[in-house]
């Protein structure tokens, strides 16, 4: 690889971690600089899906404080989104991939939908959940949660871009506290996903990484994981939510740019 292009890649690295604590949606500037170096469509997504692992990581201890007295709920949601990483990830491997390039766009328009109207939306499953008259109709809650965190995870798993925004829409809805610890559960909850997309990568296409690019990804997304936690946690929630709402319509652009291609 020549040394500017691993510049561009450092440097996309760099900013995806940063954005990928706060917010998710990283890959979507990694991919395209793979992309435009000359890397194949797959190569490019299962590289910087590996690389961005190590930034994922830095980015979830940088939330830990936000995840204090979350351990139970977490332990419930992490299997499904587990399981919902190895099914996207098996679906990279198999399908075209223009099948998830059409349902993306609207998958992103519903996530910013879920964060605009997240504290109305929170409000109202709070209310009914209180409801005696509503109580046993919604005890399906928990299962609903599930599923979508389930379904965010099979979108994690082969697309990977803009997972975050996805889970912090369905866990600021669903469950209790501030949308910084929505955040910093989504944190943990898409490192669990990209971590096992990472492995299956390596069992079933190891031929098809690009090391280098893993390499400069993983260093990078680090640092920018680290300085994006220490930004990101001193938000508040309006401006949070905003900064989630403008990367979900870039990440909504480039969607919609590349279906028009």
């Amino acid at each position: 690889m020549e040394f500017f292009s691993g510049i561009f890649i450092f440097l996309a690295g760099l900013w995806a971690g940063t954005i990928n604590s706060v917010v998710g949606s990283g890959t979507l500037v990694t991919f395209p600089v793979l992309i435009a170096l000359g890397m194949a469509p797959v190569t490019a997504s299962i590289s910087n899906a590996t690389g961005l692992v190590a930034g994922n990581a830095a980015g979830a201890w940088g939330y830990r404080k936000e995840l204090v007295g979350r351990g139970r709920q977490l332990l419930k949601l992490l299997p499904a989104s587990l399981l919902g990483g190895i099914t996207g990830a098996w679906l990279l491997l198999q399908l075209p991939e223009q099948v998830f390039h059409y349902a993306a766009p609207l998958l992103i328009i519903l996530a910013l939908l879920m964060v605009v109207f997240q504290p109305r939306l929170q409000r109202w499953v709070r209310e009914r959940e209180e409801n005696p008259e509503h109580a046993l109709r919604d005890k399906s809650h928990g299962i609903i949660l599930l599923v979508l965190v389930y379904l965010a995870g099979v979108y994690g798993g082969y697309f990977v871009a803009a997972q975050g925004i996805l889970l912090v829409g369905i866990l600021g809805i669903f469950l209790t506290g501030t949308i910084q610890n929505a955040n910093a559960m989504k944190n943990i909850l898409v490192l669990g996903v990209n971590m096992i997309a990472a492995v299956s990568y390596l069992i079933f296409a190891f031929d098809r990484i690009n090391w280098t690019a893993v390499g400069i990804i993983a260093v990078s997304s680090v640092i920018g994981g680290y300085f994006g936690s220490k930004v990101g946690r001193r938000l508040s929630p309006t401006v949070l939510r905003g900064v989630i709402f403008t990367l979900g319509l870039v990440a909504l652009g480039f969607m919609i740019a590349n279906l028009l291609e």
